[in-house]
């Protein structure tokens, strides 16, 4: 790493695998992942252990990995000017997310908004679903990121992430762990549904008339906004 970069800022985001990345994706999120990438030492991750939390197929599973990282390349995410990688290839992140969970209080995880929203829509309700935020509390904290690009649905999980360093710090001390920031950005926060203008669009949608993909032919993208 060059001293230039050492001096930048450090970002970290990712998006995870539980579908092709959609128009939402990239207004929302890969958008400006661009723009930053010019003025800060930017980490994107391909977050595969993030999609566990919904019952994956493995070939399929490892197949939308590579299918995401030429789809990062695709849509501007330099390899040269940024590190893109697979969550699940480096270990230090479940080892970070299982000692931070025996940090965590359970009520703090109780009151997370977004686990009460998805656990009400599935069956499919495990503990990796509920300990989702911990796993992006690791994520964030291994790269000492001071900048976190997220959705506005984020938010209450940068702020257990933050909590998070609070308590390490108040147990182990502080130097370790750098407090984050979440960079949420104001356009394209919230690109909705097709067929649903009150949900956001979603990438694991089960309908896939509710969602532009980026892979998806012009011909059938004019299916879906026609239908």
């Amino acid at each position: 790493m060059s001293a230039s970069n050492k001096d930048k800022k450090v970002i970290l985001s990712g998006s995870t695998v539980t579908g092709d990345l959609t128009l939402g994706n990239y207004i929302g999120a890969i958008n400006n992942w661009k723009k930053l990438q010019e003025d800060y030492n930017c980490h994107y991750f391909i977050a595969d252990l993030h999609a566990l939390t919904v019952a994956q197929d493995p070939k399929l599973l490892k197949e939308r990995c590579y299918s995401f990282f030429a789809q990062y390349l695709a849509l501007g995410l330099d390899p040269e000017k940024n590190t893109i990688f697979v969550q699940s290839h480096l270990h230090e992140h479940a080892e970070l997310a299982w000692i931070l969970t025996c940090l965590t209080p359970m009520g703090n995880l109780n009151r997370m908004t977004q686990f009460k929203d998805k656990s009400a829509q599935t069956k499919n309700i495990n503990a990796g679903l509920f300990t989702y935020p911990v796993l992006m509390a690791a994520d964030i904290l291994l790269y000492q990121a001071d900048l976190v690009p997220v959705g506005e649905d984020q938010r209450q999980h940068m702020e257990l992430c933050r909590d998070i360093v609070v308590w390490w710090e108040n147990r182990y001390g502080e130097g370790t762990l750098k407090m984050p920031d979440a960079y949420i950005g104001k356009a394209g926060a919230r690109i909705m549904s097709l067929q649903d203008p009150d949900k956001k669009m979603s990438k694991s949608d089960e309908n896939e008339k509710n969602f532009v993909s980026i892979i998806d032919t012009p011909k059938k993208i004019q299916k879906k906004i026609k239908s």
